[in-house]
């Protein structure tokens, strides 16, 4: 799949999140717990639909954030907490089709930005689009934080 990279610039976006420190290992068979946790946090405060999934990664440690975004205030219990995604400039692109690409698209970022002679400034994340069975359905956005 080709992706198409563009720069521009985002507002922050708020968020509702479980936030932890894991390893690169560790992270695929934990995020799904933790995105669990976000949404039964919301639907306990009356949202069971309608918000986006997004996993923030702060850095290559990763310190991880796992949620949802917020379009509204909501009250927040246990580990969940308010965040937000980074505002400034970003390089970013739409990966289409089965989360198993994903990495391609986050190597076309970085390869566009290293071309462009854009530095990266660490954060990086992906916004879901909603859910399809169909593979061919899915769509993903993928953000890198420019300096």
């Amino acid at each position: 799949m080709s992706h198409e990279v563009i720069a521009t610039d985002v507002r922050p976006r708020p968020t509702a999140v479980v936030a932890v420190t894991t390893t690169w290992q560790e992270f695929p068979t934990l995020w799904r717990d933790l995105l669990d946790e976000v949404w039964a946090c919301l639907r306990a405060g009356g949202i069971d639909r309608g918000r986006r999934n997004v996993m923030l990664y702060r850095d290559d440690v990763p310190h991880v954030e796992v949620g949802v975004e917020l379009s509204g205030p909501c009250p927040l219990t246990g580990r969940v907490v308010a965040s937000n995604l980074p505002a400034g400039p970003v390089a970013m692109t739409v990966h289409r089709g089965a989360y198993a690409g994903l990495a391609s698209a986050h190597q076309t970022v970085v390869d566009w930005c290293a071309a462009h002679r854009r530095r990266l400034a660490g954060p990086r994340w992906e916004v879901y689009g909603p859910h399809h069975d169909d593979p061919a359905e899915v769509w993903t956005e993928v953000y890198y934080l420019l300096t």
